[in-house]
């Protein structure tokens, strides 16, 4: 039995006695029916530890009176639940560290966090993170919880934790103490009622007088733990009356109005744009049809609030909106599991120390391994299993969908992961493959790019839970392959405006037939098809040979009978697929219809996909156009979507509105006008496109130049190296950075491919200012313009200036003898960059003996940009 520390004491020596005494590491639970009768215990404590030289400290956070008396002397820590469990947490955790080893501490009633949370289960991870952190350190703490107001996922982990649990009575003037745990001390009586009369706590062995006492307040008290509602529960059941009480006219509608107001903090957001678009377009029956659909507690997350609210602003604005979209079956694995989930597997510190970039790696790597070795409660694996017998064996895809997800400011595009679930097998075997999925994505919240986009975007402090959406796959089955017939993503703003006859203002898409997983990533060697709203029919691509040439020609599908994602030719999808209206999707290739002919090739493809008839002969172009347009009203700012279609004939056809958030780009298109004649010889660099991004005239600092000739020379492996290097050069002046950087090179940055281009995350090149991608690896490789990418979502939220450059083409310059000819800085920044200093040319153009200048004007709208050395300084050499 571990020695009683006879300094310690809870202020009433009696109470002392009839405990054992206290124990350094104590924490002691006071349950109570009112907080009025935790109050007399709490003075006492405060002054017995004030008087023994201990550090005091009051953690005042909840509604109800204060429970130390300002002139005590304690100090007094006010906290705001509402700002999340995280931050709560985190500053709760800093003041226990300042204050040290051996210090007292009482809390408001912890309840409280329970109402402010809306859940019961984080009033427990609370408890669980910080009562054994209070434990080491010594200390002596109070706590205070209502009887009877919560479910066993508080009060199982809490009492489950606690050193000490008491219940406390009040009955005809008299205070009872009923010690339910007393951990380490023993006596005969110590788990008898007790009761306090004049400073002494007596045992009450009469069973009149405890039955009168039990009976007095707890008339539940055979009630079992399971079953008893939290306040989750209680709150959508109240709401559900609600609206039955307005059905029959017996309720006002103020009181649903409360309601629905709390119900959109408890599961939608608490960002207050996102509450007001909310308030305008969802309805109290919205809230409860959610909660019906929800595994836990807690908040749904941006990416499942972004469809819903899209889909009740167009069924809002105009009836035919009901019929035209694909009804979504979709359940929300809210963001209160997660926390959950990393608490019960021992994961909740590692994250935590994932604050400062520099251990994201080290830290990180062990935190996703600790995560998908991890283990989900029996409960919530049952609820996982209820959900996939609904869904049956049609494929599902389980998207991410924190917290700061798809907001107004952040996107997170790319940075989380989603997974398709073929959802094939044994019962068994399908819910192993959904659990790993879910694991996944919940390790993907620890990856070094999801890391270093918060970092970047000043987001490591706030609250990000991760929730999840799991949809139905829209699609349909075509002998062992299951995809939809259309896919892709749409921006109600145009960036990129590759003709005078296009208006930014009509939106864009950019189309791909099967899976949108080709139209939002950057895929292999393929293209996908880019379509201005107001102008269908042009097309960036020049002649008919070029839009053969990048014409899409990869499909991803779901293959049943593998029982996973992937890609197949698209003349091998098509001969799956007779049921398929091919000629809605896809062109006839005369050229190679005249190649079939001539060699006798019956079963050769023919078809180029160029969606020129879904363009030409449907209302899916009007149709998209309205859609954005409604949209972006109803947002207040442009919007990005993501969608599938599939066609039930050649004329009608459902959208499946898969995705919506605010689009992070800026609509002014003023420019500065381009210098007058510039001289030929002082222009190192000009392009007429493609060009994305805002319109700007700047002073280039630095330049970092990865040679064309050299770098299509490397092996494959060195080519690595050399994104790696890149990556630290851009990082290198972390004291003075540049202002502005233009970061040139051949192919397409961002590659997962070194064969086209450079493979460098965009971790390791956000600090870019312009990026030039360089038509020089092969004549049939060019920039993929990549709109609506997840890397060209980071570059519009960045306001990174894109440039395509095709140094063979009219009115293209690249002056290869500047960049290669200027005093190299590589070693200079990165000494172990030396293996690549052929290949990699750094220089700050301010530094050379000229002296001159070097500028950047671009002007979007025109699709032009040229780069060149200003002018010498008066009296420069």
């Amino acid at each position: 039995m571990v020695q009683v520390d006879a300094h310690l004491s809870t202020g009433l020596p009696e109470l002392d006695r009839m405990l054992k005494g206290v124990i350094p590491g104590d924490n002691i639970v006071w349950q109570v029916g009112a907080i009025e009768d935790y109050v007399p215990f709490v003075r006492p404590f405060c002054e017995r530890a004030l008087a023994s030289g201990r550090n005091v400290v009051y953690f005042r956070f909840a509604r109800h009176e204060p429970l130390v008396p300002e002139d005590l002397g304690v100090a007094v820590h006010a906290l705001d639940p509402s700002v999340g469990f995280e931050t709560f947490l985190v500053e709760i955790h800093r003041v226990i560290e300042e204050a040290g080893r051996g210090a007292h501490y009482v809390f408001d009633c912890i309840s409280e966090l329970a109402v402010d949370w809306y859940s019961d289960q984080m009033l427990g991870s609370f408890f669980m993170l910080t009562c054994p952190y209070l434990f080491d350190l010594e200390t002596v703490t109070y706590f205070a919880l209502l009887r009877d107001r919560h479910s066993s996922y508080a009060t199982a982990p809490i009492a489950q934790t606690t050193q000490l649990l008491l219940d406390v009575y009040h009955h005809e003037d008299k205070l009872y103490i009923h010690p339910l745990k007393v951990q380490q001390r023993y006596s005969p009586t110590m788990n008898m009622f007790h009761v306090w009369d004049q400073g002494a706590f007596t045992p009450v062995s009469e069973s009149y007088t405890i039955t009168e006492v039990l009976s007095s307040e707890r008339a539940g008290v055979l009630e079992a733990a399971g079953a008893r509602l939290g306040v989750w529960t209680r709150t959508f059941l109240q709401a559900q009356d609600v609206l039955d009480e307005l059905a029959r006219g017996s309720a006002s509608q103020e009181e649903a109005d409360e309601l629905f107001r709390r119900l959109l903090r408890m599961t939608i957001s608490q960002d207050e744009r996102v509450l007001a678009l909310a308030e305008r377009h969802l309805s109290l029956e919205d809230i409860v049809a959610i909660g019906k659909r929800m595994i836990g507690t807690g908040r749904v997350g941006g990416k499942t609030v972004g469809m819903l609210l899209a889909r009740a602003a167009l069924r809002q604005a105009d009836p035919r909106w009901s019929k035209l979209l694909e009804l979504h079956d979709s359940f929300f694995i809210a963001s209160d599991v997660f926390y959950t989930f990393l608490v019960h597997n021992g994961c909740w510190w590692m994250r935590l120390r994932l604050k400062d970039p520099s251990d994201f790696q080290s830290e990180a790597e062990r935190g996703r391994q600790r995560i998908l070795m991890g283990s989900f409660p029996e409960r919530i694996v049952a609820q996982f299993a209820d959900m996939l017998d609904y869904f049956g064996q049609s494929p599902i895809i389980v998207r991410s969908s924190s917290l700061l997800e798809d907001n107004f400011g952040n996107s997170f595009a790319g940075k989380y992961e989603s997974i398709f679930c073929a959802n094939q097998g044994s019962r068994d075997k399908r819910l192993e493959d959904f659990i790993s999925a879910v694991k996944t994505i919940y390790a993907s919240t620890m990856s070094e790019k999801a890391l270093s986009y918060r970092a970047r975007r000043g987001l490591l402090d706030r609250d990000e839970q991760m929730a999840l959406l799991v949809q139905r796959v829209s699609g349909s089955l075509h002998h062992n392959l299951f995809y939809p017939h259309v896919a892709g993503v749409g921006f109600s703003f145009n960036p990129y405006v590759w003709s005078e006859q296009i208006d930014p203002k009509a939106g864009m898409l950019r189309l791909v037939f099967g899976l949108g997983t080709r139209a939002v990533d950057r895929s292999d060697e393929d293209y996908t098809r880019v379509v201005a709203l107001n102008a269908p029919n042009r097309r960036p691509e020049a002649s008919r040979d070029d839009v053969r040439r990048y014409a899409q020609r990869k499909v991803d599908v779901l293959d049943l009978e593998a029982n996973q994602l992937v890609s197949q030719d698209f003349s091998d999808v098509i001969q799956k697929s007779p049921d398929i209206p091919i000629e809605l999707f896809a062109s006839r290739d005369p050229e190679m219809e005249r190649l079939a002919r001539e060699r006798n090739m019956d079963d050769i493809c023919t078809h180029i996909l160029t969606f020129d008839s879904l363009l030409s002969r449907t209302s899916f172009v009007e149709d998209m156009r309205a859609m954005l347009d409604t949209l972006q009203k109803a947002y207040g700012n442009p919007v990005d979507v993501e969608f599938t279609a599939n066609f039930i004939d050649n004329s009608e056809y459902r959208v499946h509105l898969v995705q919506c958030r605010p689009l992070q780009v800026k609509v002014d298109t003023a420019v500065q006008a381009r210098p007058d004649s510039i001289p030929c010889e002082d222009i190192v660099l000009e392009s007429r496109g493609p060009i994305i991004g805002q319109s700007r005239f700047n002073v280039v600092n630095r330049v970092v130049y990865v040679v064309p000739s050299v770098y299509g020379q490397l092996p494959l492996s060195e080519r690595y190296g050399v994104a790696r290097c890149v990556g630290r050069v851009m990082h290198a002046s972390k004291d003075n950075p540049p202002e502005t950087i233009m970061l040139i090179g051949p192919g397409r940055w961002g590659t997962t491919t070194p064969s086209l281009g450079v493979p460098v995350t965009f971790a390791e090149i956000n600090t870019v200012s312009v990026l030039c991608e360089v038509v020089a690896m092969r004549d049939d490789l060019v920039p993929d313009v990549s709109l609506a990418t997840h890397f060209f979502t980071e570059l519009v939220e960045m306001e990174i200036l894109y440039v395509a450059l095709f140094p063979t083409h009219k009115d293209n310059v690249l002056d290869k003898s500047y960049f290669e000819s200027q005093a190299n800085l590589l070693t200079e920044l990165v000494p172990e960059g030396k293996p690549f200093e052929h290949a990699i040319k750094v220089f700050d153009p301010s530094e050379d003996l000229s002296r001159r200048k070097l500028k950047v004007h671009a002007d979007t709208p025109a699709q032009s940009v040229v780069c060149y050395r200003d002018k010498p300084a008066a009296g420069s050499a």
